[in-house]
């Protein structure tokens, strides 16, 4: 029994990583759209478009809320170059309805995850493990795969975040619908690969922190004991 116990805890610290990782994305993308104004401004993209900031911000608005589900097409009416039109073309509309389907997936494999986290507590609970040793010595393992795993890619996107980011679309595109060109493209425009990368910083800052949350506080049942001990 003790060794399903420890496999439960596993699975609980992965599901519990996995999760916090997905919403770190969620986060990063969705809690303060006052963030892409700011790289909007850092990389001149209103001069690369000939816009208005009110107006590439609602393509923006418009564009992020299409890829949580809502609505069946891609298309934002607006004025770029000074001519109203449409901003995205047939392959940028292909391309993000991917993008969505990947996005949405997230979601799914977050809801999953939770399940999962909830069973395994679950059956610590009624198989009456030891859950102040179980949970916390599982969630460090978990960690311990994920932080060598997030350290490896975190050095790699600094030296050559291009390499990266060629290699993510490889991976999770069969196509190479993802390849723009700027001069025809208003899409890749607004977003250069400066704006990716400090998206990628973001969403590993805010992963990273909510780990070292978690690892304070998987510490709290050890120090409880020393504290019952001393007295």
């Amino acid at each position: 029994m003790k060794k399903l116990h420890w496999c439960a805890g596993i699975i609980l610290g992965f599901s519990v990583i996995a999760a916090l990782l997905i919403t770190s994305f969620e986060i990063a993308m969705y809690a303060d759209f006052d963030v892409y104004r700011q790289e909007y401004e850092k990389y001149d993209v209103l001069s690369e478009l000939d816009m208005t900031m009110d107006d590439v911000m609602y393509v923006t608005h418009e564009m992020m809320d299409y890829l949580r589900g809502e609505g069946d097409t891609l298309s934002v009416v607006t004025t770029v170059e000074g001519q109203e039109q449409d901003f995205f073309n047939e392959q940028d509309r292909f391309h993000m309805g991917e993008v969505r389907e990947l996005f949405i997936g997230g979601l799914n494999i977050r809801f999953e995850a939770c399940v999962a986290a909830v069973l395994c507590v679950l059956f610590l609970v009624i198989t009456r493990a030891d859950i102040k040793k179980v949970v916390p010595r599982s969630y460090w393992i978990a960690l311990g795969v994920t932080g060598a795993a997030v350290i490896l890619i975190g050095i790699a996107a600094v030296v050559d975040f291009n390499a990266v980011f060629v290699q993510f679309h490889h991976i999770f595109f069969d196509n190479d619908l993802w390849i723009f060109d700027p001069a025809e493209d208003y899409m890749i425009r607004m977003l250069p690969e400066g704006l990716f990368y400090d998206m990628v910083m973001r969403i590993g800052a805010i992963f990273v922190v909510s780990l070292v949350v978690l690892l304070v506080l998987s510490f709290i049942p050890k120090i409880a004991d020393r504290r019952k001990k001393l007295v």
